[in-house]
């Protein structure tokens, strides 16, 4: 001891490396759903909606310009002289333009949002209004336009053949007491639309009932009041339902941005929206459905109630158009409880199980089809099944961006209403892919995992089928974004709200 003293050497002059420092912690919301990464997507979503709709309305609505111009409400909104100038960008009326602009003032402000306010539920709030107003403006605003040019030019101007125009004529057919499966409808503005070749859907209604039966009391009220009605204002009404409803699947203050944005913004589906393509009516009665599901578990005490609600609304997605089909064995697996592996274990057992909690669906399914079934079934199976088949005599041609382009590239049918079995691939392809999805379901039988499997489920279908036309890809789009951001379990009820979930709900 004495030496080492003699040589200098104290043990507390010794050299150590220091620790390194901890890391700081990060903010509530700033990881990987709530940081940057989610300010990119939002960013990158705004420009591919804004994009999207500029390069459409280029495309198919060349009289654009003058029509807003010449637009009593629209063309007044500015002086003939700032009309003018802003006109000279020719991708995008003027009003269009502005709102563009406003649009990206509102990204721009949630990107300093989110840069710069304190954590916590003021910035989510804040985030969330900007992400609702950037909707307003890309979608909602620029369906709006789109209706006022509508009426101002005519019934067959400035929309989607089936999701509006077909849509108000079966309307119309409804009030006169005549079928709109047994009608044709050359006589309606519908034959002034399309590309003469490929309107064989003048002969066909391919949507279910309740697209017109729950659309009849809003086409009376606008005609009414406004004088005149757009089918596109249900479409807008049931979104922006659907939007809210939707932040409710989770209690994730980051999913609930995420599912505002991918939804909203989805850059397909908001063009459908705009030009009034009916995807997202079905959509709308799918994620009422879930949402009181979920309300009915988290009130253990009142679930009947609920779960008949979320019946009811399945029934009524299953009404309105046969993609909602598609859901349903997935759905009774979530509806019937217990233990999903019964399905092939016990299966008499887990029939019972999803009948009881499923028969409000099948009986409101049944209550408005069923009618019209009976009125004429031969019509009906023509319009719905056999036109999309390929089987009727006026049949719908091969299309879309699916693995049918495979045939005509290779020359296997002579032309795209040429009949070809594509019920083989969809019955292989399908039929896999669905016992394999049910059986994984059964490891979670959850409202994420019921969305996620239907969405694969319906893509692969769709992928072999006769068509896959786009809005069917934003449709299962958006299945997918709800399955990939719904909450796998269900939220604790208020009075025991973890430390997790105060902090999710935070920021």
């Amino acid at each position: 001891m004495e030496m080492t003293r003699a040589l200098g050497y104290n043990s507390a002059m010794t050299h150590t490396t220091p620790a390194p420092a901890a890391p700081r912690p990060q903010p509530a919301g700033d990881g990987f759903a709530g940081g940057r990464l989610e300010s990119l997507a939002l960013a990158a979503l705004t420009l591919a909606r804004i994009r999207l709709d500029t390069l459409a309305e280029a495309a198919v609505l060349p009289l654009r310009q003058n029509d807003v111009a010449r637009h009593p409400w629209l063309g007044s909104l500015l002086p003939p002289e700032a009309m003018a100038l802003l006109a000279q960008q020719q991708m995008i009326d003027p009003i269009g333009l502005l709102l563009i602009v406003a649009a990206l003032a509102c990204l721009l402000a949630y990107l300093l949002a989110s840069e710069f306010m304190r954590p916590g539920r003021g910035r989510h709030a804040a985030r969330l209004a900007l992400i609702w107003a950037i909707i307003l403006l890309t979608v909602f605003a620029s369906s709006l336009k789109l209706t006022l040019l509508r009426q101002q030019s005519g019934p067959a101007s400035y929309s989607h053949d089936g999701g509006v125009i077909q849509t108000e004529a079966t309307i119309d057919y409804l009030l006169a007491g005549r079928n709109p499966y047994v009608e044709d409808y050359t006589q309606t503005p519908m034959a002034e639309w399309g590309i003469d070749e490929f309107r064989t859907a003048l002969y066909h209604y391919p949507y279910l009932p309740w697209t017109f039966l729950f659309s009849a009391p809003f086409k009376l009220a606008s005609e009414a009041w406004l004088g005149w009605y757009d089918q596109r204002f249900v479409y807008l009404l049931l979104f922006a339902l659907t939007l809210i409803l939707a932040t409710g699947l989770t209690v994730s203050a980051p999913r609930q941005r995420l599912l505002l944005m991918l939804l909203g913004l989805n850059p397909l589906l908001g063009s459908d929206l705009i030009f009034g393509q009916n995807d997202s009516f079905v959509l709308a009665w799918i994620v009422i459905s879930l949402f009181l599901w979920r309300q009915g578990l988290r009130r253990p005490a009142g679930r009947t109630p609920w779960q008949v609600g979320a019946a009811v609304a399945f029934g009524l997605a299953c009404a309105s158009k046969p993609t909602a089909w598609f859901l349903a064995p997935f759905y009774f697996m979530l509806l019937a409880g217990g233990d999903p592996r019964d399905l092939w274990r016990r299966p008499a057992a887990w029939a019972g199980r999803a009948l009881r909690a499923g028969w409000p669906a099948l009986a409101t399914a049944l209550a408005i089809i069923g009618p019209y079934f009976v009125w004429q079934p031969a019509a009906m199976i023509d319009d719905v099944w056999r036109w999309s088949a390929g089987t009727s005599d006026t049949a719908y041609q091969i299309w879309g961006w699916g693995a049918s382009n495979l045939l005509l590239a290779a020359g296997w049918v002579s032309d795209r209403f040429a009949y070809w079995p594509f019920w083989a691939p969809e019955l292989a392809v399908g039929g896999v892919l669905l016992a394999a999805l049910l059986k994984k379901q059964a490891g979670a039988n959850t409202p994420a995992r019921v969305l996620w499997g239907y969405g694969l489920w319906l893509l692969a279908f769709f992928f072999v089928s006769r068509f896959l036309n786009e809005n069917y890809l934003s449709f299962i789009l958006a299945i997918l974004t709800l399955g990939a951001l719904a909450d796998d379990g269900m939220s604790p009820p208020a009075t025991e709200v973890t430390a997790a979930t105060a902090t999710a709900l935070a920021d």
